[in-house]
């Protein structure tokens, strides 16, 4: 039987006091299962009735943990089922009128019209400085010190890539522990080191002239991500010590 998660994507550890979080936060969160999810991905499926976050005065979005759990059910069953949003739609309605639903079995091979739509819903997404505020609920004053550190740096056009939200939303909550942008310049380096190094493997699949093998090249810097992301996470357990689920 389908049913809504409770507690899932870890939400209740990243609610603030009011007991919702910026959009941001919720970024940051559902990041952990959904590595792929943007600002963009979220607003349109805000967009297309599937979540409804409140508004503050100003007009910033705050979310619910039940709304943050509905999204990774959304996210879930886009993932997993590869349902168009209509059917997911449905799926959720019948699930808060108490109804007992089963999703029907699609796959990517033999259900083309499903994962088109799921590929239309925006993955990647570029933000301006004002929008990278609001996000991640910072001032100018802090941006321009992280700039400052190379914690984030605007695009050539003065946009920001998506992950820096992310990034922001992280420097905040370390900032919690008296870790301060300055304390974490050894970080941006390592992480330049290790993206350096995933660079000169794929290189020369990126420099391939058939296309296909350029695609390829962005599925394996993915996978090469994914992998030191969690070997940097393993050896820095290992070297404290300790043991995080």
């Amino acid at each position: 039987m389908l049913q809504t998660p409770s507690g899932g994507a870890g939400a209740g550890t990243a609610a603030t006091d009011s007991g919702l979080m910026s959009i941001g936060t919720v970024l940051t969160v559902l990041r952990d299962e959904f590595p792929e999810v943007t600002i963009s991905k979220i607003r349109f499926l805000e967009s297309e009735g599937l979540i409804e976050p409140q508004r503050t005065p100003s007009g910033y979005r705050k979310f619910s943990a039940e709304d943050v759990d509905r999204l990774g059910h959304v996210l879930r069953m886009q993932r997993d089922h590869y349902l168009p949003l209509k059917v997911i739609r449905e799926h959720l309605d019948a699930i808060a009128r108490g109804e007992a639903v089963q999703p029907p079995a699609l796959s990517r091979q033999h259900d083309g019209e499903a994962v088109a739509e799921a590929c239309d819903a925006p993955t990647a997404a570029r933000i301006g400085r004002a929008e990278l505020l609001a996000a991640a609920e910072i001032c100018e004053r802090d941006l321009a010190e992280w700039e400052a550190y190379g914690l984030i740096a605007p695009l050539p056009d003065g946009a920001y890539d998506a992950e820096a939200v992310t990034v922001a939303s992280l420097v905040c909550e370390l900032g919690r522990f008296g870790i301060e942008p300055r304390h974490l310049r050894v970080m941006k380096a390592a992480a330049d080191r290790e993206a350096g190094l995933v660079d000169q493997v794929v290189a020369p699949l990126k420099r391939h002239r058939n296309p296909q093998t350029r695609a390829h090249a962005e599925a394996r810097t993915k996978e090469l991500v994914g992998l030191t992301v969690r070997l940097h996470a393993a050896l820095v357990k290992t070297a404290l010590g300790v043991r995080l689920p």
